[in-house]
């Protein structure tokens, strides 16, 4: 795909992407595309490639055909640290916290990526470093009243109930500053009320003028899904079957297919 040919209204493009693991084909002929401040989601059966399209978006894996597009720049080659400091930030399915680290450290530690005084300021602490870690601490600042973990800012990550801990998570992606947030199963392990919350977040860093962070997120919650998603892919043994609205996806035959099997479908349907 031609540079000039990408699209300024989409954030993300991704194009005929392909990845194997040796002779197995984990993904094959995704084409899809994400619009900015909109939130994706991405469903399908275990095994039908949903994290494997998120490795291949933010650099954890290199696909053996196809393109991804990150605001015109293709970063189909670029490796994980530099898709993050493009603005492609991710949290995952097992939580991967500095878990020794305060809440606070957890956060800063996302804000170094944007550090621009040399290595030797640091260490002295001259008055541009302090300058610079008070402005990354206002932010930082910002994501504990959002995120709502002022009383455990302090504590240390391993501490704490796993449901903050993923909300941590997300703090520390979003301290990253990103364009994108790809949200891996946010939603796993939480009990209701921690998916209300999670859900919560999630619209306000999607909709919040100060944030504006487009979201793509692989999710198995799918009252979630329909509830704050704007668009649906959904994926089957790596290939695409259905891209479009939640109401359109929900009654899909294909959809109902891919979970339940098609004897399900054919039950379903008298």
């Amino acid at each position: 795909m031609n540079k000039m040919n990408s699209q300024p209204n989409f954030v993300l493009e991704i194009n005929d992407l392909r990845l194997d693991f040796g002779g197995v084909r984990a993904l094959s002929s995704v084409d899809v595309n994400v619009g900015k401040r909109e939130i994706l989601a991405i469903i399908g059966p275990n095994g039908a490639g949903k994290t494997c399209l998120l490795n291949c978006i933010s650099g954890f894996y290199r696909p053996q055909a196809g393109s991804i597009y990150f605001q015109g720049q293709d970063i189909t080659p670029i490796p994980a640290h530099k898709v993050a400091k493009l603005g492609i930030a991710r949290t995952f399915q097992n939580i991967e916290l500095y878990s020794a680290m305060s809440v606070v450290d957890n956060l800063m530690a996302a804000r170094h990526l944007h550090y621009k005084t040399p290595w030797l300021a640091d260490f002295l602490y001259f008055g541009w470093t302090r300058k610079e870690e008070v402005e990354h601490r206002a932010v930082v600042e910002e994501i504990i009243d959002l995120l709502e973990i002022e009383d455990i800012r302090d504590k240390t990550v391993h501490m704490l109930p796993y449901g903050l801990q993923k909300r941590v998570e997300l703090g520390r992606a979003l301290a990253l500053n990103p364009e994108i947030i790809l949200l891996d199963e946010p939603l796993a392990g939480l009990n209701l009320e921690e998916v209300e919350d999670m859900a919560r977040f999630i619209l306000d860093i999607n909709e919040e003028e100060r944030w504006k962070v487009t979201c793509v997120l692989v999710e198995h919650d799918m009252g979630v899904v329909m509830d704050i998603s704007n668009r649906i892919l959904v994926l089957n043994f790596g290939y695409p079957i259905v891209d479009g609205p939640p109401e359109e996806v929900q009654n899909n035959p294909e959809v109902v297919k891919a979970y339940l099997g098609e004897e399900d479908l054919y039950a379903t349907r008298r």
